[in-house]
């Protein structure tokens, strides 16, 4: 998709005095620089110049339509019409910089384009910081990772609550968010640069209280358990000991019993022999 954007055009008084027009335009999208009519009327050649070091990209000889291209980054990329209007596709965030169209009846450029590609944006990712033990407030965190020129904001509503802005390219930014427990406003937090934005709203579940003790009624339902199964055990312990000595004292009487038999026994068979030999001393007189 084609796309002309000429955003927030301003006038900037540089080496060559000429106005500068800025464009954004999204990663991916197409970009269309077109110069004034008046500007390139009488040229015959139209060359692109582009970057800090004014590298000859692309040139056009008007009079047989001969095109001429100079630079591998735009291989494939560049479109250059009769009228001198040049078109990038498949724009990168590399193509962000300066573009100047230059003719051969002028020293100062015909027209100069300031054009800034932003990357699509990610989703804002909101969590619950774990680094905060409030008992009255969530701590939320919004956070995104490799952006650049971004602005990372909270919103209440449609109010804005606080906001970070970073120019630099792949960072990562965070920021942080008080909300009371009992609150029950809509909070949002957007990642926005000029182009688009991207919006993530706070999921009510992460902002339940975390209570940092255990209520009383937990203890007491622990104590009473471990003194039922204090009592469970003991009772089971006196069973067993109870069970065993009785057992102990079954086979010591049993024991008992039999050294008493034994020894009757013993007792009565000696008299036996006793009685016998007084008879027969009785009968020998």
């Amino acid at each position: 998709m084609f796309i002309f954007i000429c955003l927030c055009s301003w006038s900037l008084t540089g080496v060559f005095g000429d106005e500068v027009k800025s464009v954004s335009v999204m990663e991916g999208d197409s970009v269309t620089l077109k110069p004034n009519d008046a500007d390139i009327m009488g040229e015959n050649l139209i060359m692109w110049r582009f970057g800090q070091n004014n590298s000859l990209i692309v040139k056009i000889n008007r009079n047989d339509n001969k095109r001429q291209f100079f630079d591998e980054r735009f291989r494939d990329r560049l479109k250059l019409d009769q009228t001198g209007s040049l078109t990038i596709t498949n724009t990168r965030t590399t193509d962000s910089g300066l573009y100047q169209a230059l003719g051969t009846s002028k020293i100062t450029p015909l027209s100069i384009f300031n054009i800034t590609v932003y990357a699509h944006l990610p989703v804002p990712v909101i969590s619950n910081s774990l680094s905060s033990r409030s008992t009255s407030k969530c701590v939320l965190l919004c956070s995104v990772v490799n952006v650049g020129h971004v602005t990372l904001s909270w919103y209440k509503g449609n109010s804005l609550l606080s906001s970070i802005s970073e120019s630099d390219l792949s960072i990562s930014l965070s920021l942080p968010l008080e909300v009371e427990y009992q609150d029950n406003n809509t909070y949002s937090c957007v990642l926005n640069n000029p182009i688009i934005n991207q919006t993530t709203h706070l999921n009510t579940e992460l902002c339940q209280p975390c209570p940092d003790s255990v209520p009383p009624i937990v203890f007491i339902c622990i104590a009473a358990a471990a003194g039922f199964l204090l009592i469970v055990v003991t009772v089971g312990i006196f069973c067993i000991c109870r069970k065993h000595r009785k057992t102990d004292k079954e086979v010591q009487t049993h024991d008992s019993e039999i050294t008493y038999a034994e020894y009757t026994a013993l007792s009565s068979h000696s008299n036996v022999h006793l009685t016998v030999k007084q008879i027969l001393s009785y009968r020998m007189q």
